[in-house]
């Protein structure tokens, strides 16, 4: 039995299939004009539009109708009272019809439980599910420090306990991006130009318990760019500045929380965040930027849960 997801997230357009054990993920990024800093919420909507049926034509030329055991898709950034962006109606409209030509269920999850699933899954970590652990969400629109209740069949329920409180890891990562001229994300060109500096040079960012702000580190940046850093020792600065952050939460979060750390989001596929915590959990880069993997591995964990019901 195969098992459908939909994301349309404000960066990328994604469906995915999973049999239960293995999958697939189809995705394409959002385009954005050169020096800009991402969509409106409008033209993300029109984009995910136009790009769905193509990515779907990709993944479905090889998945059997009647194969199909249920849909999901991601309907909110977070399950949480109140959370809405217009982007995730191209896919569950997508979603909807497809489960209702197919007569299939159809289950709705928030963007931020797909993107845990897809670290588990991905990691080969899926029997996490039952137990309480710490995650990391780390993108353009969200730096969270999650306590995660999970079930077996894979129901997620997330506290905040920390994280940013003004600007994102990924607004400050693409915030550089664009005063170093690259392009929009720019969390891979970051990566790549930081990779050979060996520099003990970042701002250290007050944290105050397992929060911290960084919209100071964006004018430290500045700052340390405009007197005479190179564009690779700057992409270092501003990089490291965010992991260093984010270490001292999680320290701090597992002096009463002592348990696994996940990171999701497409700041935690950056390598220097990876070398940093060599004991959290981490999944293929690939499958901690925005998929549609986990809300599939989701459908298939609520599928079985209906079954045995």
């Amino acid at each position: 039995m195969i098992f459908i997801g939909f994301d349309t997230s404000n960066y990328t357009s994604s469906v995915a299939a999973f049999d239960g054990t293995a999958g697939e993920n189809v995705s394409r990024l959002l385009p954005v004009k050169a020096g800009e800093l991402g969509l409106r919420q409008s033209e993300a909507l029109f984009s995910h539009i136009k790009r769905l049926p193509e990515l779907s034509d990709r993944l479905f030329a090889h998945v059997d109708p009647g194969s199909i055991g249920a849909v999901g898709v991601s309907t909110r950034p977070r399950a949480v009272e109140g959370s809405y962006m217009p982007c995730f109606l191209a896919g569950e409209s997508q979603a909807r019809v497809l489960a209702s030509a197919l007569h299939v269920p159809l289950y709705e999850f928030s963007h931020q439980q797909g993107h845990i699933a897809a670290v588990l899954w991905s990691a080969g970590r899926l029997e996490l599910l039952g137990s309480d652990f710490l995650a990391w969400h780390l993108s353009g629109g969200t730096t969270e420090l999650l306590l995660v209740h999970s079930s077996p069949a894979g129901e997620i329920d997330c506290r905040r306990l920390g994280g940013s409180t003004d600007i994102s890891a990924g607004q400050l990562i693409d915030r550089t991006g664009q005063l170093l001229q690259m392009d929009f994300p720019a969390g891979k060109a970051l990566d790549a130009a930081a990779a050979g500096i060996r520099s003990n040079d970042f701002f250290r960012v007050k944290v105050n318990g397992c929060e911290f702000s960084l919209s100071g580190v964006q004018n430290q940046v500045q700052n340390y760019y405009a007197k005479g850093a190179t564009s690779a020792e700057t992409a270092y600065f501003a990089l490291r500045s965010v992991v260093e952050a984010v270490k001292k939460a999680s320290a701090n979060a597992r002096k009463t929380y002592d348990l696994p750390v996940l990171f999701s989001g497409g700041v935690a596929s950056n390598a220097m965040l990876r070398r940093s915590m060599p004991d959290a959990i981490f999944g293929e880069p690939r499958y901690s930027t925005d998929n549609a993997m986990g809300v599939a591995v989701l459908t298939a964990l609520a599928c079985e849960r209906a079954r045995t019901r």
